[in-house]
């Protein structure tokens, strides 16, 4: 009697186990039969089959799928490329271009060649509503539909929120064949990736401007999807797939006052680290930071670090900056980036220009986006809520007033002004101020920091490493 594949819940289930593949499986006591996580599908299949065991396959759900394109772009030589990597790494795998490289069209090429029931995860609504908009654009004929944001379909191609797809996990598992992960750098966070953990999907294409996340689990990305198996940066595709770019870097000093204040801010929220042993640079360390502000001298150090980041990414300096970039750049479409929204505000008001953040209404936010792009408003200002998932080709210039911590958020902003248009020379500029944490976090991501520091004395290297808001 051949053996039987079963799904349960987000796992392989089976009554006995060949030799082949029992090193996958952990015996359930409970329900009497072996059990492997969903993700494992592939590999049991391929495991049976080079060792001509005959099973019967009970478990998948997903079957062919007939796309007809309604376009036939010409693809550029790096979404060739990018398709040729994945397939040649057995249609697994996570392919990094910048913002504006055309990483969904990637994914449509992929879903053309791989034409099987199909499940897209994104992070956020608006960029549910672009994939839902472009994939029924790229195939007209196909059943498309939408998971989260109100709607709850079940069709063959199905466009979900990361946070959608982690609820209804198990009833997804055995459903999509295909798995594509828009922004693939969310899935490893540990309410999503079970998205992946349990779906028998054998095929996986992961799409990223960066990977990186700030608690190392961009590794796990590999068990996940499958590894990297195509990468260009924003440098490599300058003038052909991405518009001409520079980017200029612009230190502003703090007032003789602003410096004093900062400098007694620093030592004191230091004197309170080095005593508790925290070091920040890290999750954990951020973690027992905060934890340690429950108390009366832990509340006082955690009020100086906001204060002393308030100073060195608000400073007046920055805002007679921004005013000469924008009279230099007149009547060009630009973005304004801040890392905290009293910044935002504050911009918003000096200047007389609209702000997005997250406290901005959805139809507001659509409203303020749509004026931009037909060129009513000129700028905006915003905080972190455009790093991603928002769609702006006419923006030329990009200002990052403050936030200048991970690769990952400056190569987000840098692809806001990156999409192609004719004779279009985008530049984005990065506001920091000397002799704070904010030049040293600019240092590190730029490779500049020198790692001998850390021998340097306990309160230079607690000053020096940077920590979240």
């Amino acid at each position: 009697m051949a053996l039987t594949l079963k799904h349960d819940r987000g796992t392989l289930v089976v009554w006995e186990v060949p030799d082949c593949i029992r090193d996958l499986f952990t015996w359930d006591a409970r329900a009497q039969l072996w059990r492997t996580p969903g993700q494992n599908y592939r590999t049991v299949a391929e495991q049976l089959r080079a060792a001509n065991v005959p099973y019967k396959d009970e478990a998948a759900e997903f079957g062919p799928l007939e796309l007809r394109p309604s376009r036939d772009l010409k693809p550029y030589l790096h979404q060739v490329e990018a398709l040729a990597a994945w397939k040649d790494a057995g249609r697994r795998g996570v392919v990094v271009l910048p913002t504006g490289a055309g990483k969904t069209y990637v994914a449509e090429l992929a879903m053309r060649q791989t034409p099987r029931s199909c499940l897209i995860c994104v992070p956020t609504i608006d960029l549910l509503h672009q994939w839902y908009s472009g994939l029924l654009a790229a195939f007209p004929d196909a059943s498309v539909g939408l998971l989260g944001g109100g709607s709850r379909d079940r069709t063959p191609v199905l466009v979900s929120t990361y946070d959608s797809a982690a609820i209804h996990a198990e009833e997804l598992a055995a459903k999509y064949a295909l798995l594509v992960f828009d922004e693939a750098h969310h899935l490893p966070a540990a309410f999503t990736r079970v998205i992946a953990e349990m779906s028998l999907a054998p095929y996986r294409l992961g799409l990223t401007a960066t990977p990186k996340r700030s608690d190392g689990k961009e590794s796990d990305l590999e068990a996940l999807i499958g590894p990297t198996v195509y990468q260009k940066a924003p440098s490599e595709l300058m003038g052909g797939a991405l518009a001409d770019y520079k980017e200029v870097r612009v230190m502003v000093r703090l007032s003789a006052t602003e410096q004093t204040r900062y400098d007694e801010l620093i030592a004191l929220r230091n004197d309170f680290l080095r005593m508790n042993y925290i070091r920040l640079g890290s999750i954990e360390g951020w973690t027992k930071f905060v934890q340690a502000s429950g108390s009366v001298h832990g509340r006082r150090a955690m009020l100086a670090h906001r204060e002393a980041r308030g100073l060195a990414y608000g400073t007046d300096a920055k805002l007679r900056v921004l005013e000469e970039v924008l009279a230099n750049h007149h009547g060009e479409r630009s973005l304004i980036f801040t890392d905290d929204n009293a910044t935002v505000y504050k911009v918003s008001r000096e200047f007389l220009i609209p702000a997005i953040t997250h406290q901005t209404p959805v139809k507001e936010r659509h409203e303020l986006l749509q004026k931009f792009k037909s060129g009513e408003y000129k700028t905006l200002v915003t905080s972190r809520v455009l790093n991603e998932g928002v769609d702006v080709p006419e923006a030329s210039v990009a200002v990052v007033l403050s936030g200048t911590a991970t690769e990952r958020e400056h190569i987000q902003r840098l692809g806001r002004i990156l999409r192609q248009a004719k004779g279009k020379k985008a530049v984005l500029y990065e506001v920091v101020t000397e002799n704070t944490s904010e030049e040293r976090a600019s240092q590190q991501r730029r490779g500049e920091w020198n790692p001998e520091r850390m021998s340097a004395p306990p309160d230079q290297v607690w000053e020096e490493l940077n920590a979240p808001d």
